[in-house]
């Protein structure tokens, strides 16, 4: 089962479980707060000294069947190549978790997402199931991080996929689509818009 259910939802579950082991897969430098253990493909030990650190040297996650109650997974998967295998770990080591993934607008809109994200998601609310597709860059971007966590404040939901899981992670993968797509331009989008605001200030 996955569902749709907001970080702040995920915090008060995670706050009214304090006994949960939590795993913080592909933490980066900002790691849950209540994760007991945090992992990443970068020697991170350093600065995660008051928690248990471990270092991701393969695709295998080094940890034994059912060992969390919880495992985090932010802004990981659209780095992952083998996402199957991955999808097949998470729910491997841990009855349930947390799942955080850029839409494709945010996707689009990053200069820093363009070379390393493989995959857009999405949610079909219907089926219940994560949709899984190759990315593929529909205009090139003109945000850098920083500029969007500012967004982000504000458009979240246009922006962050955040999913709840229990037991399994329901998705699809599309197959590539082989025809040929016209890459759009923001270019001549705002040339029109500046255009028709200047043509309306002599009407």
């Amino acid at each position: 089962m996955i569902k749709r259910a907001s970080k702040k939802y995920i915090n008060n579950l995670i706050n009214n479980n304090s006994h949960w082991n939590i795993l913080d897969i592909g933490c980066g430098y900002t790691a849950h707060e209540k994760a007991n253990t945090v992992c990443d493909t970068q020697d991170l030990s350093s600065f995660y000294k008051e928690k248990n650190f471990i270092r991701l040297n393969s695709k295998n996650l080094p940890f034994k069947d059912k060992e969390f109650d919880f495992v985090i997974s932010s802004h990981v998967m659209e780095h992952v190549e083998d996402l199957q295998f991955f999808i097949s770990e998470l729910e491997r080591v841990s009855k349930m978790g947390y799942i955080e993934v850029p839409t494709k607008l945010e996707d689009n809109l990053v200069f820093e997402n363009k070379k390393d994200h493989l995959w857009h998601m999405e949610f079909d609310d219907d089926n219940l199931k994560l949709i899984i597709s190759k990315k593929k860059q529909y205009f090139e971007p003109f945000l850098t991080v920083s500029s969007i966590k500012q967004l982000n404040k504000y458009f979240r939901s246009s922006l962050v996929i955040e999913l709840y899981w229990e037991n399994t992670i329901d998705y699809s993968i599309l197959e590539e689509e082989k025809q040929e797509f016209v890459k759009f331009s923001l270019l001549v989008f705002f040339r029109k818009f500046i255009s028709k605001k200047f043509r309306s200030l002599f009407r």
